[in-house]
């Protein structure tokens, strides 16, 4: 069976946005994003059980933030940073700008704190 992937011209930014408002998805997209290329699922600190992480990974698939292809016995995961600064010109910076802890702030040292308040 195919993994679906949404083409550019159907992502939805109620989709983009839902799926970014949560704290595990939103912290595994901002890890992506300090990314510099794809990695794999397991190589992201989710601290929820695999049933859930699964079900976080199909959310950001689905909505159209990543995009997942299988790499040998794993799921290599990337950022669709271009598609969606295509669609929506500026949402991606912006969410990740403005969910980023200011500095001196506890979550500025503890990301996964930062992620876990919102």
């Amino acid at each position: 069976m195919a993994t679906y992937h949404p083409d550019r011209d159907q992502l939805l930014v109620e989709d983009v946005l839902a799926a970014l408002g949560h704290p595990v998805r939103l912290g595994i997209v901002r890890d992506l994003a300090a990314s510099t290329g794809e990695r794999t699922c397991g190589s992201f600190p989710v601290e929820v059980t695999k049933a859930t992480a699964t079900f976080h990974w199909r959310v950001l698939r689905e909505s159209g933030i990543t995009r997942e292809r299988k790499a040998g016995r794993y799921k290599a995961v990337e950022l669709r940073r271009e598609d969606l600064n295509t669609r929506f010109p500026g949402l991606l910076d912006a969410v990740l700008n403005a969910a980023r802890p200011a500095a001196g702030s506890p979550e500025h040292e503890r990301p996964e704190a930062a992620a876990q308040a919102l």
